[in-house]
């Protein structure tokens, strides 16, 4: 199965082969905001800062909120957002200038997006002033001791498309600095499913798809067949120790 844009390794997308595990995870995410901050969702005016493809912010307006505002930086995916997901407004923009009134959005979403940028504490910064006094900023990011094992604090990640990668405290001290309150860090965990075929084939399923491309540029057909089975209700959000996303949620005073 294809999809009308490209795989770059720096976004997942719906609907595409061998993709299942990166997309399920990342819809995961979006269906515990929606589960779990049901009463912010309903009714809000929500904006999705780097929503990609646009599924996520679609299944934001779906879950009830009353409006929701796309950013998008790249302008392919922002040009099939626009035509593809007509509930949602898309907007080509830069996260480094913040394209959002002064406290306007009653919920800020940025998910898999702050490990890709320059300036982090300038754009927290700008989520603050944005969300209105009692509304919430959501963050979800690779957590650094999962996802890079041996990759210190402040060191540069190996992946080409991630500036710096976070774990659980800095994201904390990171919102906290930026004027947040009430800041909760949570985990996204694999559930069940995974965790018994980890245990069956001793090693993470994110290494042995990593692995198998480094090697020969092809998953083997069990691994696959595996992987295309993957939905988001395969991971669970709980304690942020051994996450593979920090998952986090904070409130402007």
């Amino acid at each position: 199965m294809s999809h009308p844009l490209p795989l770059t390794g720096e976004r997942t997308l719906p609907g595409v082969r061998g993709e299942e595990y990166w997309f399920a995870r990342h819809e995961a995410a979006y269906a515990w905001l929606v589960d779990a901050l049901a009463d912010r969702l309903s009714g809000a005016a929500v904006v999705e800062a780097g929503s990609g493809e646009g599924y996520g912010a679609a299944m934001l307006r779906s879950a009830g909120a009353a409006t929701v505002l796309a950013l998008e930086y790249d302008d392919a995916s922002a040009r099939h957002a626009h035509t593809t997901y007509g509930s949602v407004r898309t907007v080509r923009a830069n996260l480094a200038m913040l394209p959002v009134a002064t406290a306007s959005v009653d919920l800020l979403v940025t998910l898999q997006v702050v490990e890709h940028l320059w300036d982090l504490r300038g754009f927290l910064r700008a989520c603050f002033r944005s969300v209105r006094p009692g509304g919430a900023l959501v963050v979800t990011t690779p957590n650094r001791p999962v996802f890079s094992p041996g990759l210190g604090r402040g060191e540069k990640p190996t992946n080409p498309f991630h500036v710096e990668e976070l774990d659980a405290g800095q994201l904390h001290d990171l919102l906290v600095d930026a004027g947040f309150v009430d800041v909760v860090v949570h985990g996204l965990q694999h559930g069940p499913r995974i965790t018994a075929w980890e245990a069956e084939h001793g090693v993470g399923i994110v290494a042995a798809q990593v692995a198998a491309v480094l090697d020969s540029g092809h998953v083997p057909d069990g691994l696959e067949a595996f992987v295309a089975t993957v939905t988001a209700a395969d991971f669970e959000v709980g304690g942020h120790d051994g996450a593979q996303d920090l998952v986090a949620v904070a409130v402007r005073p």
